[in-house]
């Protein structure tokens, strides 16, 4: 850091110095043991409990140039771009507001679906079902969390990642096996990977009293989607933020059919949306720099569930009604060098009616309503004895309920205790983490048969090496041990359910190498990973017919092997232009080996291509940006047999995204246009659930 011109006078010398601190203080939090200084939600994490207004108070007896102006010299900050985690023992991938914006995503889905290892099932239109699984182990084995909380759904055991909006993101990470924050609850350390989602404080370094700004996309199939947000510093020390959106959209879009020989151009039925999204959030630094963060939310929809496209039937007159609301909170306190505490407490309400008009019903209707409710706590204590080692211990408790209209229904209460050890050692060039996760459950029922209580043990274990202290090259090793236990529609659903079912048993292995730099003088840095990965899944739970009906048993086992290989890069043209380019490709073999008398024996698992990746080109200039982005799936199978009638062809989906961003005075004007699918490619991610094909997107965006 350089001034244009040197301080002569002693008292400006000593405003730069006080200014100085002030940033250290600020940006030791996000520091890392890299050569290059990189970003990670930790980092954003613990910034934030070190916001400039409570820096400010904290020094203020110790201010001698209060009710002074000074003149301070024009500063130039100049560094190279960085890339993501490398430095990391297992696979982390981000995307940060600017590429969420710039990129053209619509929703949390799409961006998911950029992270090599990600498998987003998507039924179709903006209302449609989206989850994701990592790795191929199941949407039940990925936890969501949302500013450092996890989001549950203890039902059905997997979460609809399309129902948050990406508005007020500011940050999202997909964590594959062992995340290296020690400071995070125990049911994400239980989990086989981990989709965080991060919001910010829309005054967090800023000295403004208030924020405003308002969005409204529109776009094709009906779709429209204002929304607003006011934020409002209280204090030096208090700010709040509220939150608002509504969305709508007919959801009729056109898609080709095929069959057989006879092509025809259909319309998609029964797909249209209603939601309206609020949420508040509170952040209070307190004197002792602890932190104190509140998120109240509320979510509520009704939409279509567009069936099958069979033959030429595409007739649906399914509805589904979703009313969630949550309230969390965070506080986070550092007791003292070596000590520091994180708890975190939750309730979540969610309700939902699903409704299907049918002929085939005795009388003409069905309609099933579930009411869950969840009360968590959790609290994390970290010990940092000595330099090279740290330790955490995270404890859990999860009490869960279901209340359901359905008949003969046995109104489930489940009690969960989760325990984490967790130590992290650095020495000299090797970075090693153990994990030791214990799990406790036990069930109630008001009728029928209960499951018995059950615990296990699961371990991690991670190594990170630097052969070289002068290059940021990094090998990297992971095992981890996880399961997820049966939900309550696999264990209670009518008669479908098995309350005998065993939890589903995983285990992760992941080599890797990581390398950043700038080995062309053309470049800001190049950062490439490789990671190998070989994962088990015993006990796979799954529908299968017995004498009479489906059941819910334990039948499977599954072998995956892979590999993720993922490349960014920055190249500035000139000093106003720079071209961005980003790039990942995942190979996976995830094959049935259940039995070897099974026809589907050693064949893909379905919904699982052996090849997929994408691609994204941004370009910035002082007049628009652009980006391009392209997704590549190959052939996968929509039933255990690998046979040309269970066969899902594959796709490439391109996207075009045009932005400009317009400085009126106070204001700042942002106005971009989409075009998603631009060669109107016409294919589906789950098979007969058609998706949009050529569409466009326009979004105005102004703050002040």
């Amino acid at each position: 850091m350089t001034p244009n011109n040197p301080c002569r006078n002693l008292r400006l010398r000593l405003c730069v110095y006080c200014l100085v601190c002030c940033l250290c203080t600020t940006l030791s939090a996000q520091q890392t043991k890299s050569d290059v200084p990189q970003r990670t939600p930790q980092a954003e994490s613990d910034a934030r409990q070190h916001t400039p207004q409570a820096d400010a108070n904290t020094h203020q007896t110790k201010d001698t140039i209060t009710g002074k102006v000074h003149a301070i010299p024009e500063v130039g900050i100049k560094r190279r771009r960085t890339p993501q985690r490398i430095s990391v023992a297992s696979p982390i991938q981000l995307l940060d507001k600017k590429e969420l914006e710039n990129l053209g995503f619509q929703n949390i889905a799409d961006a998911v679906r950029r992270f090599a290892g990600a498998n987003v099932k998507d039924y179709g239109g903006i209302g449609g079902l989206k989850t994701v699984s990592v790795r191929s182990l199941g949407a039940a084995h990925t936890a969501v969390a949302y500013d450092g909380v996890a989001v549950s759904n203890c039902q059905a055991g997997q979460i609809d990642i399309g129902r948050f909006s990406l508005d007020d993101i500011d940050m999202l990470s997909l964590s594959i096996g062992q995340n290296e924050n020690l400071m995070q609850p125990a049911r994400l350390f239980a989990s086989a990977g981990v989709l965080s989602i991060y919001g910010k404080n829309p005054l967090e370094g800023t000295d403004k009293p208030c924020d405003f700004k308002a969005q409204v996309k529109g776009g094709s199939f009906g779709f429209i989607n204002p929304s607003a947000t006011w934020a409002h510093r209280l204090t030096p020390r208090t700010t709040y933020s509220i939150n608002g959106n509504y969305q709508r959209a007919d959801g009729n879009y056109p898609f080709t059919l095929v069959n057989g020989k006879y092509v025809t151009q259909e319309k998609r039925q029964n797909s249209d949306i209603q939601s309206w999204h609020a949420e508040g959030n509170l952040y209070h630094t307190m004197k002792d720099s602890s932190l104190l963060q509140v998120k109240a939310y509320y979510f509520d929809s009704e939409r279509g569930l567009p069936g099958p496209v069979i033959l030429y039937n595409n007739h649906s007159d399914e509805r589904l009604w979703d009313k969630n609301c949550f309230v969390q909170a965070l506080y986070r306190k550092h007791l003292n060098h070596a000590w520091a505490l994180s708890a975190q407490a939750k309730y979540n309400y969610s309700w939902d009616k699903y409704e299907d008009t049918d002929v085939k019903y005795q009388d003409g209707k069905q309609t099933d309503i579930n009411k869950q409710q969840e009360y968590y706590l959790s609290g994390t204590l970290q010990w940092h004895p000595l330099h090279p080692l740290t330790a955490s211990w995270a404890n859990d408790f999860i009490l869960n309920t279901l209340d359901s209209n359905l008949p003969d229904s046995q109104l489930p209460t489940r009690y969960t205790w989760l325990s984490a050890l967790n130590l992290n050692y650095h020495w000299k060039s090797l970075t090693a983490t153990g994990t030791l996760v214990h799990t406790l459950i036990a069930e109630e029922v008001k009728a029928g048969k209960r499951p018995d209580n059950r615990h296990r043990l699961c371990p991690t274990i991670s190594l990170l090496y630097r052969p070289w202290k002068q290059q940021s090259l990094f090998l990297r090793m992971m095992y981890k041990s996880t399961f997820r236990v049966p939900t309550f529609n696999d264990l209670y659903y009518q008669r479908v359910g098995n309350a005998s079912l065993r939890p589903e048993k995983a285990q992760e292995f992941n080599l890797g190498i990581t390398w950043s730099g700038s080995p062309f003088s053309f470049t800001d840095y190049v950062a490439l990973t490789i990671d190998g990965y070989y994962n088990k899944v015993r006990d796979k739970i799954v529908a299968l017919p017995t004498t009479y009906i489906w059941k819910m048993l334990n039948h499977g086992k599954v072998d995956i092997t892979g590999a993720d290989v993922t490349l960014r890069t920055a190249i500035p043209l000139n000093r106003r232009i720079s071209l961005s380019l980003t790039g990942n490709y995942t190979y996976q073999k995830a094959i049935d080996v259940t039995s070897e008398e099974d026809k589907n024996y050693k064949d893909q698992i379905p919904y699982t291509p052996v090849h997929s990746g994408n691609a994204s080109l941004s370009i910035e200039t002082p007049w628009i940006n652009l980006a391009y982005t392209l997704t590549g799936v190959s052939e996968r199978y929509s039933l255990p047999q690998n046979i040309t009638e269970n066969r899902i062809d594959g796709y490439m989906e391109h996207t075009l995204a045009a932005s400009r961003i317009f400085n009126l005075g106070n204001c700042k004007l942002r106005l971009q246009a989409e075009l998603i699918n631009l060669t109107d490619e016409q294919y589906d991610i789950i098979k007969y659930y058609p998706m949009p094909g050529r569409s466009f997107r326009l979004t105005g965006y102004i703050n002040f």
